[in-house]
């Protein structure tokens, strides 16, 4: 974890590009609760983006704990944790911003390099015990101090994840009897469910000090049980430790809280053991031999080009003799659509040929031109089959002296279908139940499925406009399409018997276990609605 490239991922297919206007530049690491990105704020300041996993946002124990986390962030200041920036427990989906500190966490620090020398085991308690003098002065008691909560940056450590914490003197009772954190790491009272104080931050920190001076859980390894037992009716075996640090392991391990030293009390300890080196500036030092050579955050993301989402040229296109002179682009237009057309025919699937698509793009260009075209011999009925002796176009074929007036285009940002709700076309758009227009369906393949619209994915390129919709829904309509091949980025238009067209732009997918129940799909979504 010494360079750029192992601790930035690039974003995958399901990973939205942003997240409530914060523009994600890079994959920071993913866990069971959600996935962290790193991003930017305005003035390019980095900052580290927790989003839940959609899953868990509708888990109400959960979604408890993380608005806990949030208040319990925003109370806590100081120069050993990690500023809460911004944060929103209402977003689909939640998340939250704090300040990207650079640097490996304990853990990964350890499994580098070995256990930690004294000089830089002492920094590190006298930090981590600063950090529990914020968080304890607001009333709160963390619960899940250990290696991995405990970030290594150029200029110490840094103590974050609240996402337990809660206010001194509840017991862990209050969570319906279960008992909350990480087992090797608890104290004893922590494991047998009792009154929790800020002593139970103490007694974690002597345990995460021994860890770094050790490079393995004092308590050792093994299932959650035993460990537990171990803490609760062993004393610790401290005979491992360095000398130095074993005076004020032993106080932290107390079994008795009351016998454990305060924050303000470890950090003293610490600084008549590190003696001139306290007073000297000598931390960053120490600190730069652990973490290793200083890490390259990368830059912010660029704005992308906007794309316009409404055609520049009025449909249909004048007649003479502005045709005459585009006949040689309406050709050129002509084998590109034909192009497309047959990658959209072979992804779906169907039996149209590529002549069929021909015809109906020569009929187009002919209605719009004022000469007639050869006349088609089939057309896709409502079904989505062929239709022998009738032709469906959607395009006028004589220009009105009056101008039409133009579909209004309506913008419905991050919409999510799942299993359980449904979208329609028509206002209200996103319906908690399943009767709307489209809705999600996962078996062995997931697929948007339709009664009432037709859909086709554009196969064209990015930012597709009403006309592109058009021809798509045209050529290669069906009310039921399969999300193989749809991935973040991917443009789904849709067709509603109204006479309404949509652009549904998929954000992030998540169709990897079909059958688990919390597969979903969601985009931003533009509907033009018919005058």
């Amino acid at each position: 974890m010494d360079n750029a490239t192992e601790v930035f991922q690039p974003l995958e297919a399901d990973d939205p590009p942003l997240v409530a206007g914060y523009r994600l530049a890079a994959r920071i690491g993913a866990g069971g609760m959600g996935r962290v990105y790193l991003s930017h704020t305005p003035g390019g300041r980095p900052v580290a983006i927790k989003v839940v996993r959609p899953e868990l946002a509708d888990a109400p124990a959960f979604m408890h704990r993380f608005r806990r986390e949030i208040k319990a962030a925003q109370r806590v200041r100081g120069a050993y944790t990690a500023e809460l920036i911004d944060a929103d427990a209402d977003g689909v989906p939640p998340w939250l911003a704090t300040l990207y500190v650079p640097g490996p966490s304990l853990t990964e620090a350890v499994e580098r390099r070995g256990p930690l020398p004294v000089a830089a085991v002492l920094w590190l308690m006298a930090g981590v015990a600063e950090a529990l003098q914020a968080i304890h002065s607001k009333g709160i008691v963390h619960r899940d101090l250990k290696p991995s909560n405990v970030l290594l940056a150029a200029d110490g450590p840094r103590v974050i994840d609240f996402g337990i914490s809660l206010a001194s003197g509840v017991t862990s009772h209050t969570e319906t009897g279960a008992t909350i954190g990480t087992p090797a790491y608890m104290a004893p009272e922590q494991a047998s469910a009792g009154e929790l104080t800020s002593a139970t931050d103490i007694f974690a920190l002597g345990q995460t000090v021994a860890f770094a001076a050790l490079g393995e859980p004092l308590y050792g390894e093994g299932p959650s049980v035993s460990v537990l037992y171990r803490i609760v009716h062993s004393e610790p075996d401290l005979s491992r430790l360095p000398v130095q640090l074993r005076p004020l392991v032993a106080r932290c391990l107390a079994a008795d809280p009351e016998d454990r030293p305060t924050p303000e009390e470890v950090v003293e300890w610490c600084r008549r053991q590190l003696g001139p080196d306290a007073d000297a500036g000598a931390g960053p030092a120490v600190w730069r031999e652990v973490t290793g050579p200083e890490l390259i955050v990368p830059g912010p993301v660029p704005e992308p080009t906007p794309v316009p989402t409404l055609p520049l040229v009025p449909w249909p296109l004048p007649a003479e003799p502005a045709v005459r002179r585009r006949s040689g682009r309406r050709r050129t237009t002509l084998v590109t659509a034909v192009a497309v057309t047959a990658g959209a025919l072979l992804l779906t699937g169907l039996t149209w040929t590529v002549m069929d698509a021909v015809d109906r793009l020569r009929d187009r260009a002919a209605s719009a031109s004022g000469t007639p075209g050869p006349k088609a011999s089939s057309s896709v009925s409502e079904g989505g089959g062929r239709t022998e002796g009738k032709v469906r176009s959607s395009v006028t074929p004589t220009p009105s002296a009056t101008p039409s007036k133009a579909p209004q285009a309506v913008a419905y940002p991050w919409q999510m279908l799942s299993e359980k709700n449904s979208l329609s076309i028509k206002e209200p758009v996103e319906r908690k139940n399943r009767n709307g227009d489209i809705r999600f369906v996962c078996g062995q393949t997931c697929s948007l499925e339709s009664r009432t619209s037709v859909m086709s994915m554009h196969m064209g390129k990015p930012g597709a406009t009403l006309d592109a919709c058009r021809t798509d829904l045209d050529i290669t309509p069906s009310h039921r399409l399969t999300l193989t091949l749809v991935a973040a980025g991917s443009e789904i238009c849709v067709k509603h018997p109204s006479g309404d067209i949509a652009l549904f732009v998929v954000q992030v997918k998540s169709t990897a276990l079909p059958d688990s129940g919390v597969s979903f799909l969601a985009g931003d979504l533009t509907v033009w609605r018919a005058p």
